[in-house]
């Protein structure tokens, strides 16, 4: 227990024992202590660091005025007060004090701290303890102010005080070396404030002589001179004792502890030693210190290295380049590569280090390495995208050619800058939604450029205006790119909606110009096209509107091409919306719009009437959800794509819908619908590719990626509940049979059904493995026992042992869907069987043999369950029967209870017979020429 008991004192705490009291008082209530009229409770000096600086400097005063008086005995305060912030129980005595032997007191100090525990006050969790470690090092601090103007030139206390912390941060004692070298580097920093306050009182001083000297000789007083001088000396030589000090902490703590095996002591020593040479640069900034940052900067720690990039930053904003040269040069790979470290907030920091390195020095970092650095905006952790951004942003280069948009290398920048994100949206927003600057580029009598720009060049610069549209409309980060959704305020609500209306009152004027210009491109018109779905519909200029909407039909009637053909259909979708101004301008259009993209795409595939009636179920969706129904079969990829995207998103749609808007338009897809879904899947996914010998490896490929395209749209449809879980049996049943090219697709929809609904899940395994069962039986009694399109008893039986294998090794969490499993199978054979009348077994009893598959997953009592349930229907008779024809049903029985339990619940001789008969049974199924024999092993 680190909090101890409190004593009250005099004026120390080893000072005359009998005029102290003790008490059971702890470092907690310690904490809630009040000053009251200036008065100050005597406390040990350990239980004032939880005070606070103002409880500190009056205690300090008052160690001081003991120091003074007993310096031997305060000092025994001081020193007994480091021993317990080490979280020792132990006390230093005057006469362990008096023997001089460090070594002794460290040896006593050992045999009183409970090592075994690996606590000790600056490791342990919890605010309080938190609060410690920083009143710890402004204790330090409080202690070296208040001492600088008397006692800390006695060449007493701090001679002692550094051999005591060199002594103790030497300790094999992690708790003892952690403390004290964190003691002692907080000791060199206060004394490194004393050493620029003496450097400010030398320059005082120094200035005041200067003065004195300049006056005339008849008025120049000599004593004063040379008081003057005495003092600058004293003071210097103050200053050079000073400085002495710090270097012998350096030498006996720094440099034994910066490679320390504990990454905690080596941070604070990064840190401390960039905090040295930022405020005292004269002694400590240059390559004789700086060498130890550079070095750690590859320490295996995080921690550590952070510390030394956030310490550079420091050092590089404050500094000159000069002091810094041959460290940069010697180091610059280093930081470079530090962006890619394993560590987000590492690299994010090195990214910020090069960002004040290449503004505070110039020309360090070469154009190449620019380029590479600005690279980053692209990188998928989007803090590290955006400090890239920012770091791009910041280059003067880019703000002048931004600020000029004449300048033909603006389209040089955004090709490094804009993708498909807008990486320096936070830095440059304002100069980004300067849709007039940007569409000024485009446009030829507003342009102010010499010469035009090229194809290229504008298709720059239309990539960067809708992608800052984009993102002026959208307002969160594109998906992927943030720690998660994004939650927008008030106040973001409102900036995303002003800047909506500010683009929509310019496009809808600058629009029109646009699409004319570039009406005979198809790729820069549906990019245009796009720009509508961004707009405020509120907004409407009637004048203006009419003219956009005429643009725009005359645009689309130019072109055939699909995707701009859709991209319209999304933006008529968008600008007729119920209740919008709009809405009956823009009908009239849209209804044309979709007759002609049916078309379109009816005469590309065909006449097909299945691709017309499926395109036009998909426009009609878009345009106002209305049920269609797709009645014939889905002969195209794409088209099923297409319709399988559109389902999902309305079922999210759906789960996304907010209440308060009213009732959404509900759709359900057509049992029709989901059959001819299915159909195609089962057509065009699981088939065989036909052996073609002139078709290539790459075109097999290709091929098998259509069809996992397509299987895995399917899936999709079924585990966003689109389609019923039902559905997906009849791809459960593929599993085995196509386990290398399907198998971790329909693993992974089996295992998202079992989250969605552990009983449902189960129950299509069932469906999938009875409809199977049942296939082949019908196959079997019209004799076709070697039809391809069946599967045999054996990959039945694989199959359901594949599935038994998808439940893992969490038997209670399967508990229930498990036992349903076997109960329905029991019910599947026995239905329709009366005891004691039914002398032959049941038709379907070899379905037993793969029910038996899931009997090592159940939990022992739910084994006797379902061998209880197995007797209520077969019948304590039937189930003794040792008849070959029931042979399945003494392999499941025993699956249920297992060879030790029938031997209890019977004769060895029994489980011998038993087993005999069996083994007979599985003989006589080799020889039979039956699939159905020939598969029950």
């Amino acid at each position: 227990d680190f909090r101890g008991k409190r004593k009250a004192r005099e004026c120390s705490e080893n000072a005359k024992r009998k005029h102290s009291k003790s008490s059971n008082g702890s470092l907690g209530r310690a904490e809630n202590e009040q000053l009251k009229n200036g008065d100050v409770e005597a406390v040990t000096l350990f239980e004032v660091v939880s005070m606070g600086r103002s409880a500190m400097q009056a205690v300090v005063d008052d160690w001081i005025d003991a120091y003074t008086g007993d310096r031997d005995t305060a000092l025994l305060d001081l020193i007994s007060f480091f021993i317990q912030c080490s979280g020792c129980k132990g006390m230093v005595t005057a006469e362990m004090f008096q023997s001089k032997k460090g070594t002794d007191v460290m040896s006593k100090m050992v045999e009183d701290l409970d090592e075994d525990s690996g606590e000790y006050p600056l490791i342990m969790s919890g605010l309080y303890w938190k609060r410690f470690r920083s009143h710890f090092c402004e204790f330090v601090s409080v202690l070296v102010a208040q001492c600088q103007n008397c006692v800390i030139f006695d060449g007493y206390l701090l001679n002692t005080l550094i051999s005591l912390l060199t002594e103790l941060s030497d300790s094999r004692v992690r708790a003892f070396r952690h403390t004290c070298t964190l003691a002692a580097v907080k000791l060199l920093s206060a004394l490194v404030n004393v050493a620029l306050n003496l450097s400010v009182s030398v320059d005082n001083s120094q200035r005041l002589y200067e003065v004195e000297l300049a006056k005339m000789a008849s008025k120049r007083a000599s004593p004063r001179l040379d008081r003057i001088q005495r003092k600058i000396s004293e003071i210097q030589e103050r200053k050079f004792e000073i400085e002495n000090m710090m270097d012998a902490i350096f030498k006996g703590v720094f440099l034994k502890r910066y490679r320390d095996v504990i990454p905690e002591i080596r941070a604070i020593c990064m840190e401390e030693l960039t905090m040295w040479m930022k405020l005292y640069s004269s002694v400590f900034l240059n390559d004789s210190y700086l060498k130890y940052v550079g070095w750690m900067m590859h320490d295996k720690q995080p921690d550590v290295r952070l510390k030394c990039v956030l310490g550079l930053q420091g050092l590089y904003q404050d500094q000159s380049c000069s002091k810094t040269d041959l460290f940069t040069i010697r180091f610059k790979e280093r930081m470079i590569s530090m962006t890619l470290d394993k560590d987000h907030e590492v690299a994010i920091q090195a990214m910020r280090l090069l960002m004040v390195i290449s503004q505070s020095c110039e020309d360090v970092l070469s154009p190449d390495e620019h380029k590479n650095i600005f690279q980053f905006v692209y990188c998928s952790h989007r803090p590290l995208a955006t400090t890239a951004g920012e770091f791009l942003y910041n280059r003067s280069v880019f703000i002048v050619i931004l600020q000029n948009p004449s300048h033909l290398y603006l389209v040089l920048v955004l090709s490094c800058i804009f993708g498909s994100n807008l990486l320096l949206w936070d830095s440059a927003g304002a100069l980004l939604k300067d849709w007039n600057g940007l569409t000024s580029l485009l446009l030829p009598h507003t342009s102010c450029q010499d010469q035009a720009l090229s194809s290229a060049e504008e298709a720059f610069v239309i990539e960067l205006l809708l992608a800052s549209v984009k993102q002026a409309a959208e307002g969160p980060p594109l998906s992927g790119r943030g720690a998660g959704k994004k939650v927008i305020n008030t106040k973001e609500k409102k900036l995303q909606i002003d800047d909506c209306t500010k683009l929509t009152e310019h496009f809808i004027k600058v629009l029109p110009e646009l699409l004319s210009k570039y009406s005979e491109d198809a790729e820069k018109l549906t990019s245009f096209l796009k720009i509508p779905q961004y707009f405020q519909t509120d907004t409407c200029d009637h004048e203006n509107s009419q003219a956009l909407l005429a643009e725009l039909e005359a645009a689309v009637d130019r072109h055939t091409d699909a995707g701009l053909l859709e991209t319209a259909a999304h933006s008529y979708q968008s600008l007729c919306a119920q209740d919008s101004p709009w809405h009956s301008m823009a009908q009239p259009s849209f209804d044309r719009l979709i007759q002609r993209w049916t078309d379109t795409l009816g005469t590309r595939f065909g006449e097909s009437q299945s691709v017309k009636f499926l395109v036009l179920y998909c426009l009609l969706y878009i345009k106002s959800f209305d049920q269609a129904t797709v009645c014939f079969m889905l002969f195209f990829t794409k088209a099923f794509m297409c319709l399988s995207d559109v389902l999902i998103a309305h079922n999210y749609q759906l789960q996304m819908w907010d209440s308060s808007a009213g009732t959404p338009l509900l759709y359900t897809p057509d049992p029709k619908l989901q059959k001819a879904l299915l159909s195609f899947i089962v057509e065009h996914v699981f088939t065989s590719p036909e052996q073609d010998t002139h078709n290539s490896k790459d075109g097999r490929l290709e091929d098998l990626h259509r069809r996992r395209n397509l299987l895995a749209a399917y899936c999709k449809l079924i585990v966003h509940s689109v389609l019923e879980m039902s559905m997906a049996a009849e791809v459960f049943k593929q599993y085995v049979k196509y386990y290398n090219d399907f198998g971790d697709i329909i693993k992974e929809t089996l295992n998202r059904t079992r989250q969605m609904d552990k009983m449902e899940s189960a129950r299509t395994l069932v469906q999938c493995l009875q409809q199977l069962y049942l296939r082949l039986k019908q196959e079997q009694d019209r004799g076709n026992t070697c039809s391809s399109r069946v599967q045999t008893y054996s990959s039945i039986k694989e199959l359901a042992r594949r599935f038994s294998l998808t439940f893992g090794w969490d038997q209670i969490k399967s508990r229930e869907s498990l036992a349903m499993i076997h109960r329905d199978g029991i019910e599947f054979v026995f239905k329709g069987f009366v005891q004691q009348s039914e002398k032959h077994s049941p038709p379907y009893i070899s379905y037993l043999t793969i029910l038996s598959e899931f009997s090592s997953k159940l939990l022992k009592p739910d084994k006797k369950t379902i061998y209880s349930y197995l007797q209520k229907f077969a019948g304590e008779q039937v189930i003794n029967n040792r008849e070959e024809s029931w042979m399945p049903l003494i392999y499941y029985r025993a699956s249920l209870m297992g060879t030790d339990t029938i031997a209890r619940s019977g004769s060895h001789a029994r489980v011998g017979a038993d087993r005999k008969m069996y083994r007979s049974f599985l003989n006589s199924a080799l020889r039979s020429s039956t699939g159905l024999a020939q598969a029950v092993i």
